[in-house]
């Protein structure tokens, strides 16, 4: 129904649009005396066998939505109710910023995919703080971090510290983004000596906290080898718990939509079935390199059941979606999990 009825309608519409007309329903839902039930009824799906332990936290499934879906905490439980095991908030910054100008989002229908250049708009992590304070999560949530826009490389750490502070006590775990391509010279951070000083700020901050939360860093598909191997190195002996791969890629190889359309698009992360491949092999390689010690949360491209497998199969501990939602609609994460479940070598 929904790619007959639904997603032609919604396609119809602004990408951003249409975000915005999902979230509005979904804080109605939250409203509606029993509408928890009807779509936990319709959609949810759960198994024992399903359940997993990562991080040192149980998770009731292990595919969860990743940052950006909702950047600032406005929907969490209502969207959980459709069969997430986590929620990944943010990426949240110290201070509310609107992002790049519009249009900023753009389908490539014929590639499954969506270009995005938001600038990590978002409404200033005492906001969010807010939000998580006035309605109690009934979902894991990770919350995601970056620096503004308006700050330098060299003011970074001190944003990083700010929204990890403030957050630390309302979320289940931290991605540090250094990776989203979209703010200029946040990919930057990937270096080792930038990264080095933001890592070592929020492990000895989190030294200062009773509970522990652990970090995982989200890294860009556009990485070379010597690269990822020099990141890999540092999480290793930094005190980070985990990784997350992949963030959106700026590369544009091998896709069906006409180059003049892309073309005139412009800048932004692609993300969809095009980064399937490279993320895949991130995660392999990653392992790998790891002895499958280090916890992965494996996201980019997933389109299918049978692909979120291949990535738990590859040594994810952990998926995630977006675009996979947004074009197969609200039963593809039941459909992954009973995937799973039927398959169930991998949970």
């Amino acid at each position: 129904m929904y790619r007959i009825l639904f997603k032609p309608l919604l396609f119809s519409f602004n990408p951003e649009t249409v975000h915005k007309i999902v979230a509005k329903m979904l804080l109605i839902l939250s409203f509606i005396p029993f509408s928890r039930y009807l779509v936990r009824a319709f959609f949810h799906y759960s198994s024992p066998s399903l359940e997993r332990e990562v991080l040192g936290i149980k998770f009731p499934n292990p595919v969860g939505m990743a940052a950006g879906f909702d950047k600032n905490a406005e929907f969490y439980n209502p969207l959980s109710d459709f069969g997430f095991g986590f929620i990944e908030i943010g990426s949240v910054t110290p201070y509310e910023q609107p992002g790049n100008s519009k249009p900023r989002v753009f389908r490539l229908t014929e590639d499954m995919a969506i270009i995005n250049r938001m600038g990590i708009n978002n409404k200033g992590v005492k906001h969010i703080v807010t939000k998580l304070k006035q309605v109690k999560p009934r979902v894991i949530i990770g919350g995601n971090i970056s620096k503004s826009t308006a700050s330098s490389n060299e003011q970074a750490p001190l944003d990083y510290e700010k929204s990890f502070a403030q957050l630390y006590d309302f979320v289940d775990y931290f991605v540090v983004n250094v990776s989203c391509p979209n703010v200029k010279g946040l990919t930057k951070l990937q270096d080792i000596t930038s990264l080095s000083e933001i890592i070592d700020k929020l492990t000895l901050l989190r030294k200062y906290f009773d509970d522990y939360r652990p970090i995982l860093l989200k890294v860009s598909p556009d990485l070379s080898d010597d690269q990822l191997d020099e990141i890999i190195e540092l999480i290793l002996v930094s005190g980070l718990d985990g990784i997350v791969a992949t963030n959106t890629t700026i590369s544009r190889e091998n896709l069906k939509t006409h180059k003049d359309k892309v073309e005139s698009i412009g800048d932004g992360g692609l993300s969809g079935a095009p980064l399937f491949k490279r993320s895949l092999e991130m995660v392999r390689y990653i392992s790998e390199k790891t002895g499958g010690q280090l916890p992965i949360i494996g996201v980019g491209g997933i389109m299918t059941p049978a692909q979120a497998k291949e990535m738990l199969d590859a040594g994810a501990s952990l998926v995630q979606i977006y675009t996979g939602f947004i074009y197969n609609g609200p039963c593809f994460v039941r459909k992954i999990l009973k995937y799973l479940n039927k398959n169930s070598t991998v949970c």
